[in-house]
């Protein structure tokens, strides 16, 4: 029979309540999935025209192709954002939304909230973006909405695929990214 001291009886649940805390703290962190906005956005270069080149499929898009989104700078400090695309089969038509965008403070312009019908307004934060503004990706903190916007209707296939692997090691379910048609000319 193991006789336990009272000192090791204390090293041992000292050690336990280590352990345990050790295995809460990662489980917390495995379960942070806030996604992490890049560092700062400079809105004159992010301005004008972005091809959406795939994302998570979204109510407010079905049956949409050859999507784009356009920002703009307004006087009062908040963006303009129109989204368009085309929809339908023969007689398909261009659809649109035009709306204003407010930049959370502090966030140095990597976090916006777009707001298209008062009084609904939706998380848009940049969680990736290339050095020359060549390309972005757009989601929310709970990584319910991703778009991967380019400023060309294509994307090289490579660079495409290594955005894609770096959102699954961020946490983001990859497999339901849609590539978005492009062929609209």
């Amino acid at each position: 029979m193991i006789k336990f001291t009272s000192e090791m009886n204390i090293s041992m649940k000292f050690s336990a309540m280590i352990t345990l805390a050790g295995i809460f703290l990662l489980g917390c962190r495995a379960q942070d999935r806030t996604p992490t906005a890049v560092g700062s956005v400079d809105l004159e270069k992010y301005a004008g025209l972005w091809y959406d080149i795939a994302s998570f499929p979204q109510r407010f898009q079905k049956g949409c192709h050859c999507t784009v989104a356009e920002y703009g700078l307004n006087a009062d400090g908040t963006v303009s954002v129109t989204n368009r695309c085309r929809k339908g089969g023969y007689q398909e038509k261009e659809s649109s939304v035009t709306g204003k965008a407010f930049i959370v403070k502090g966030s140095n312009n990597t976090k916006l909230r777009v707001q298209f019908f008062w009084p609904f307004r939706g998380d848009y934060w940049i969680v990736m973006l290339e050095p020359g503004y060549r390309w972005a990706v757009v989601s929310s903190p709970k990584k319910d909405y991703l778009w991967i916007l380019s400023r060309t209707p294509s994307m090289d296939e490579n660079e495409y695929n290594a955005i894609v692997n770096k959102l699954a090691t961020e946490g983001y379910d990859t497999g339901k990214l849609v590539r978005t048609l492009q062929e609209c000319q």
